[in-house]
């Protein structure tokens, strides 16, 4: 069995435009590459109907409302419920197993659907699990029909056509790709929510950490377009949307370059390449293009009503000024995600993170300097190779030092073609893992509890953006720090999704959700100069 590939060995297996010039496949005109070809005519989705379930994290949430467009637009009829669809896509993850068992219980549900109904129900995988396995859900117990990575969508009209004309019975295009942004695809949003949308600004990851699949089933990492991303962030203003988040895989290691006006990087310019104090990269751009903090900044001054979230980062990807820019640009969210993963040095360096835990803590105290009302969420992961019971309790205490608001925590699972895989051994038990983990979040949450309870009595600028699911007689919306608030709908207010609202916090007993008396409408600019004013706790 081959050893995992090296970083270049990864970055020059991946599909340049002029390698896939070369690639013919049917309905695809010779000079357009594959990954990039027009959806096929209109006609071809006439009458059908597309059901689209999405599984894992924001960016499959963002590819499919791409898909959405391409199908639309190529005829067919995206619906919201199962019963009348002719296709079914499960857009899914592979980051963890128990995210492919998902899947593999959901194929189980559709195909005794199929049989039940004896109806000819065409079923697409696609996205992380379908580059990850291939041919594998082709086989026929699984009774696939299609199977598509995240660089095809693309070719999804294409490979629809050929199994509905019969041309085949089964169609796959895992292909990735080194340019792919879809940049030219305006999504089409199916949610009500009409308050906060997801913009998708890279794909792609070249950090390599030992435990991760992305950099396999998304390849390396690409750059949108700048103005792509702002005439995005421009129509979604004119819709009426009071938020967006900028995603990527690693989204504050943006750096666009434009190949026709680029120039190799200078020894000026080497400095603000490098990775915070403390952190390193295994891969640095040959370019200097638009760096993210560059980018955030263009992205404000659409809309300065307009919130700004995005995630998610890498802590080496911080520099100071970008926390100079969250800082003085009232509209940028205060609230960073710094994914630890662990909290001793020793499990960092095998999870190929590219700082300490020392370095780690550097940039938390950098930041609350400098943003001292900033709330920082994580990602951690109980039981990595290795892991002692002295490394976990220094990812506990690493949590009691740093009180996050919000976190993502999961128990180690291995996966293949990984450097883990191939060169670490998967050696704590799954109990110690289980335990691990239960203490891991209970830390959090208790954590959590003491830190709401110190918000009653202070004022926030709360966005609604939907109704309670226990009540229809409050309102739910998040604050500039990323915590949930519930407000009750009274009659004199007159309130309603989409508003900004000065609250004042009368309850902070849930570990989740804080509770708010509604004060006044304002905007950003308002509370902003309203706060200052008025000297009060925010």
């Amino acid at each position: 069995m081959k050893d995992v590939p090296s970083l270049n060995e990864f970055l020059k297996s991946q599909i340049s435009k002029e390698d896939q010039d070369n690639i013919s496949m049917r309905h695809v005109t010779p000079e357009i590459p594959p990954y990039l070809q027009s959806t096929i005519m209109n006609e071809t989705g006439e009458g059908k109907n597309v059901y689209i379930e999405t599984y894992g994290c924001q960016m499959n949430f963002a590819d499919t409302e791409v898909i959405n467009s391409i199908l639309k637009t190529s005829g067919y009829k995206i619906i919201d419920t199962l019963k009348e669809a002719d296709i079914v896509f499960l857009n899914t993850c592979a980051i963890r197993e128990n995210a492919e068992s998902k899947i593999w219980l959901r194929l189980s549900e559709l195909r005794s659907k199929k049989r039940k109904e004896k109806r000819n129900i065409t079923i697409a995988v696609i996205g992380c699990m379908a580059e990850r396995l291939k041919e594998k859900l082709l086989e026929s117990e699984h009774r696939v029909d299609i199977v598509v990575g995240p660089d095809a969508y693309r070719s999804l009209p294409s490979l629809l056509a050929k199994i509905q004309d019969g041309e085949q019975q089964t169609a796959i295009n895992v292909m990735l790709s080194a340019d792919e942004t879809y940049a030219d695809i305006t999504p089409v949003r199916t949610s009500d929510n009409m308050v906060s949308a997801y913009v998708s600004i890279m794909r792609g990851c070249n950090n390599m950490c030992s435990y991760c699949i992305v950099p396999f089933t998304r390849g390396r990492e690409r750059s949108r377009p700048v103005e792509s991303i702002l005439n995005e962030v421009r129509q979604l203003s004119e819709q009426g949307y009071k938020e967006i988040t900028l995603l990527g895989q690693n989204v504050n290691s943006y750096n666009f370059v434009d190949n026709e006006e680029s120039t190799p990087v200078n020894k000026d310019e080497i400095e603000k390449l490098k990775p915070r104090d403390g952190f390193k990269t295994i891969y640095k751009s040959p370019k200097k293009g638009i760096s993210f903090t560059e980018l955030i900044k263009l992205v404000s001054e659409v809309d300065p009503e307009m919130r700004i979230r995005f995630t998610s980062p890498h802590p080496k990807d911080f520099p100071n000024d970008l926390l100079e820019l969250v800082k003085n640009t009232p509209n940028i969210c205060n609230s960073l995600h710094i994914p630890a993963q662990s909290g001793s040095s020793k499990v960092l360096e095998s999870m190929r993170r590219g700082y300490t835990r020392e370095s780690y803590l550097e940039l938390i105290d950098t930041i609350k300097k400098e943003l001292p009302d900033c709330t920082i969420s994580s990602d951690f992961i109980s039981g990595f190779c290795g892991e002692t019971e002295q490394d976990h309790l220094e990812t506990i205490s690493l949590m009691e030092y740093v009180g996050f608001e919000n976190a993502f925590m999961f128990m180690y699972s291995l996966r293949e073609k990984t450097h883990a895989h191939r060169h670490l051994k998967d050696d704590v038990s799954v109990e110690d893992k289980a335990r691990r983990l239960s203490q891991v979040v209970d830390t959090f949450y208790k954590l959590l509890k003491e830190k709401s309870n110190k918000e009653i009595g202070n004022f926030h600028l709360v966005l609604i953006d939907r109704l309670s699911r226990r009540s229809n007689n409050d309102f739910v919306g998040r604050t500039d720090t990323n915590k949930k608030v519930l407000i009750p709908n009274l009659e004199e207010d007159k309130l309603n999704i989409g508003d900004y609202v000065i609250v004042q916090i009368v309850n902070g007993n849930s570990e989740v959700t804080l509770t708010g008396k509604p004060i006044m409408k304002s905007s950003i600019a308002h509370f902003n100069s309203w706060s200052k004013t008025n000297k009060l706790n925010i």
